[in-house]
C-alpha cells in the first residue's frame, strides 16, 4: 500500500478500487456537480486535469491537479451578476512559464525562511535559495510545481475534489518522505474549504498554505485599492529588508498595519515615513491573529469591494494571516482574457504559521514528527451585501 492510500485509510476515508488515481476520476454521478477536462501537458510530458466545481447556487470553482492552483472562482455581485474574481491563465502552459503563484496549493514551507536553512534536532538543513538568500514557498520546485493524484467527491457540505502528494525525504532540502491530502470543497453557503493533513516519516518543517490573488470587482477590472479590510489582529510580525521576519511580534495600533476596524487597501498603503510599508512595497506581511495559538477555526479577515458589494470572509486554525497587495505586479502579465495584471490588481490572504518560525524559537512551532498528524482548514467564503 503507497503512503496516500495508507493517510487516506488513518483518516477514516471511503476508498474506492484506484483512489488516487485519475482512473477513478468518473462523470456518471449526475449528483457529483464535477466535470473533469484536459489541461495541458507539464514540462514533462504529463497530463494536467481541471476539475470544476459547481454548486446549486450556480457558484463555481476550476482547480487542475498541476500544483492545487485554482484557476477560476466565479461569484455573484449584489445584483446577481456573476464574475471571476481570482487572477490566472486560461491555459496550463501560463502557470508553467510565468506566474506568482497565482492561485496555488503552498508547500513545503509557505512564505520565507531565512538563508534558506534551520537547524532541527541539532541538524542543520540547507533549502533551495529561489528569493534572493531566502527560501519562498516551497523552493524552486514547490508543490505548486507538481502533479497531485485527484480523485473527485460528493460530501454532505457540496462537491470536492481530493488530492494527493508524496514529497520524498530531501526533495528541495527538507527532511522526510511526507504525506499530502488536499480537499477542496465547494460548500452550499459559497465558501471554497481546504482542509489539508499530512503525515512524516522523520522529524521536518511544514506550513501549508492557499496563495490565490482576488479581485472581488472581477479580475483583471482595475486595482484592488477600494476594497475595505477587516483583520481579526492586534499585532504583526515586522520585517526586515530582505521579507525575514524580525522575530518580534509589534502592535498596529497608531500604525498603517491596523485594520481592527475597516480601511481601504489604499487608504494607507503609500503612507510616506513609514519603514515596514517601505520594505514591502506596501502591504506584505503577516498578522497575528487574536485567538492565539488555539487550534480553532475562527474568521480571520473580511474584504468587502463596495462597488459589486461582494465580500470575501477568510477563515482558518492558523495562528497568523499573510495580506499581500499585489507590490509586485507590474503590467508585465496578460492572463484570463486578456485581461493584463497591472501594480495592485490583485491582493492575498494566505492563512499560515509565522514566517520564518523554524528559526525563530519564541513563534508557535512549524516541527511534525513521525506518529503526528498537521491539519490545516481554511474557508474562503463570499456573499454580499
Amino acid at each position: 500500500m503507497n503512503r496516500c492510500l495508507a493517510l487516506l485509510l488513518a483518516l477514516g476515508a471511503t476508498l474506492t478500487t484506484g483512489c488516487c488515481t485519475h482512473c477513478c476520476t468518473k462523470n456518471g454521478d449526475k449528483n457529483m456537480n464535477i466535470k473533469q477536462e484536459p489541461f495541458g501537458t507539464t514540462k514533462n510530458g504529463k497530463p494536467a486535469t481541471i476539475y470544476t466545481l459547481r454548486n446549486a447556487n450556480g457558484v463555481e470553482a476550476k482547480i487542475t491537479n498541476y500544483g492545487g492552483i485554482v484557476v477560476s472562482l466565479t461569484v455573484p455581485d449584489r445584483d446577481g451578476n456573476f464574475a471571476d474574481v481570482v487572477l490566472g491563465y486560461n491555459t496550463l502552459d501560463g502557470y508553467i512559464k510565468k506566474t506568482p503563484y497565482f492561485g496555488a496549493l503552498v508547500g513545503r514551507y509557505g512564505n520565507r525562511i531565512a538563508n534558506a536553512k534551520f537547524t532541527l534536532d541539532g541538524q542543520v538543513f540547507n533549502l533551495a535559495t529561489n528569493n534572493g538568500p531566502n527560501a519562498l514557498h516551497g523552493g524552486i520546485v514547490g508543490f505548486d510545481k507538481v502533479l497531485w493524484t485527484a480523485r473527485p467527491l460528493q460530501t454532505a457540505n457540496g462537491p470536492s475534489l481530493e488530492l494527493c502528494y508524496v514529497s520524498k525525504d530531501g526533495e528541495e532540502g527538507y527532511p522526510g518522505t511526507l504525506t499530502v491530502k488536499a480537499v477542496y470543497t465547494l460548500t452550499t453557503d459559497n465558501g471554497l474549504r481546504l482542509d489539508y493533513t499530512a503525515t512524516t516519516d522523520k522529524a521536518t518543517v511544514l506550513n501549508l498554505t492557499q496563495h490565490s490573488y482576488f479581485n472581488l470587482a472581477g479580475q483583471g477590472n482595475g486595482d484592488i485599492l477600494n476594497h475595505e479590510v477587516v483583520l481579526n489582529a492586534n499585532a504583526f510580525t515586522p520585517v526586515d529588508g530582505t521579507l525575514i521576519t524580525t522575530g518580534e511580534i509589534c502592535p498596529v495600533k497608531g500604525t498603517p498595519f491596523d485594520f481592527i476596524k475597516p480601511h481601504a487597501i489604499g487608504e494607507r498603503v503609500n503612507q510616506q515615513g513609514d519603514e515596514q510599508l517601505k520594505f514591502g512595497g506596501g502591504y506584505d506581511h503577516n498578522w497575528v491573529l487574536n485567538k492565539g495559538f488555539e487550534k480553532q477555526l475562527s474568521l480571520a479577515a473580511t474584504v468587502t469591494e463596495p462597488k459589486s458589494g461582494r465580500v470575501l470572509e477568510v477563515w482558518t486554525t492558523e495562528p497568523g494571516l499573510q495580506f499581500y497587495c499585489g507590490n509586485f505586479l507590474d503590467g508585465t502579465i496578460t492572463g484570463k482574457s486578456g485581461k493584463v495584471y497591472k501594480h495592485r490588481y490583485g491582493f492575498c490572504m494566505e492563512p499560515q504559521h509565522y514566517p520564518d518560525s523554524p528559526n525563530k524559537p519564541l513563534f508557535p512551532s512549524v516541527v511534525l514528527r513521525p506518529g503526528d498528524t498537521y491539519t490545516h482548514t481554511m474557508i474562503y467564503k463570499f456573499a454580499v451585501k
